[in-house]
């Protein structure tokens, strides 16, 4: 099945063209400063060089229109037809309670992405946009909504509730959803596949490292923890998101700098975690550089984004009860060889033994890191949620059929 994958951002259009049967990627580009004066596009189609061109875009439809037209027309043209599109697959970011799994974009499916946009309000609105923009352009195609938070939604209420007065729930729907989940879903059931074990009978946890983080604890497939919350600023330390940390030191520095909520907002996602301790950037690559020439404040960083993640590491094997595999996964959990050692260390009394040489050579390719002796795995597991968003879509559309 030919399924076009889309993401939109409130300026910005992500797309991948994928064959299912295969997993080839036909297609893929992106539209930035969309409605912001000339809109940028970058593609690469086929076996083709990567192309930059300027168009104009005032919205979102008008980009699909320019990214469907280069679909199929010469020289880029990958389509004869743009019949040959099947099906098309949407990351929405929030599902909220309204879905456990992903859903064949109806109406009633529309409205509750709406009245969920509350809860995401910088990720559903522009998700919603790409949608009603395939209905205008491409009427007659079946969409699915692919949804971060549905993955999570098998956590035991234990594991998604605050501990807060009961009537925030009840009013706000205040908890822990939890996201990243068509991530973390997609490498479970590549390392069942690498392990030749059915995903039901693994415990695993699985680390998405990038420049946004999240860990969860996965036992039978499903969701039992997850480090993100009720927002994606929860959790590990990541790459200007402060992680988790005490809620009194919010109301201590909002008092003390004069802060209104919206400016404490955007200090706790925008000016925090890596960027903000080591005062140097938000990129890996540049904080392991300046360790090596001495900089104090990017080693102790270094130290902190990994001492975060040991500690979930650890919650999640006692949650568990018992860990197949340990998993990195996204940027910094596929490259970064040096996070893997330092989250890894000192976990042989707990059956993870870590071969550095294999560990330091694997690089953004599906590896299994641990010696071969080791009793648990650790394993190194690209990610791609765009074909796991692809699958999804045909899932869904052969259950209805």
């Amino acid at each position: 099945m030919k399924v076009l994958v889309v993401n939109c951002g409130s300026s910005s259009l992500k797309y991948q063209l994928i064959e299912t049967t295969t997993s080839a990627v036909l297609a893929k580009g992106l539209v930035e400063r969309i409605g912001l004066g000339e809109a940028e596009y970058s593609f690469t189609h086929g076996e083709r060089p990567k192309v930059k061109v300027g168009i104009q875009s005032k919205n979102h439809t008008e980009a699909l229109r320019e990214v469907l037209g280069k679909l199929v027309s010469e020289p880029y043209g990958v389509l004869s037809s743009l019949e040959e599109i099947e099906a098309i697959g949407h990351r929405v970011v929030h599902g909220g309670e309204s879905f456990y799994h992903s859903a064949l974009i109806t109406d009633e499916v529309i409205k509750a992405i709406e009245a969920n946009g509350e809860l995401a309000p910088l990720h559903n609105p522009p998700n919603l946009q790409g949608i009603l923009a395939c209905r205008e352009v491409l009427p007659n195609k079946k969409q699915v909504a692919v949804f971060d938070t549905a993955f999570h939604q098998s956590m035991p209420e234990y594991s998604s509730m605050y501990a807060l007065p009961y009537e925030y729930y009840e009013k706000y729907k205040i908890r822990r959803y939890g996201f990243h989940g068509t991530s973390h879903r997609y490498v479970a059931m590549k390392t069942a596949e690498f392990l030749g074990k059915p995903l039901e009978n693994l415990h695993l946890i699985t680390c998405h490292l990038g420049n946004g983080s999240s860990i969860t604890a996965i036992a039978g497939g499903k969701s039992r923890d997850t480090s993100m919350g009720f927002t994606p600023l929860e959790g590990v330390v990541m790459g200007t998101r402060s992680g988790s940390l005490d809620p009194a030191v919010l109301l201590y520095i909002m008092e003390k700098e004069n802060l209104t909520p919206r400016h404490m907002s955007d200090l706790l996602n925008k000016k925090s975690g890596i960027l903000g301790l080591s005062g140097i950037s938000h990129d890996m690559r540049e904080i392991h550089d300046a360790v090596e020439k001495g900089h104090s404040r990017a080693k102790l960083t270094l130290e902190v984004l990994v001492h975060s993640v040991r500690k979930y590491i650890g919650a999640y094997m006692v949650e568990l009860g018992r860990v197949d595999a340990v998993v990195f996964t996204a940027g910094i959990g596929e490259n970064d060889w040096v996070v893997r050692e330092m989250c890894m260390a000192r976990m042989e009394n707990w059956g993870f033994v870590l071969d550095k040489e294999k560990n330091r050579t694997t690089r953004g390719t599906l590896a299994e890191i641990s010696t071969f002796s080791s009793p648990s795995k650790i394993l190194v597991v690209p990610t791609n949620e765009e074909l796991m968003i692809a699958l999804e879509t045909q899932w869904v559309l052969e259950e209805k059929e």
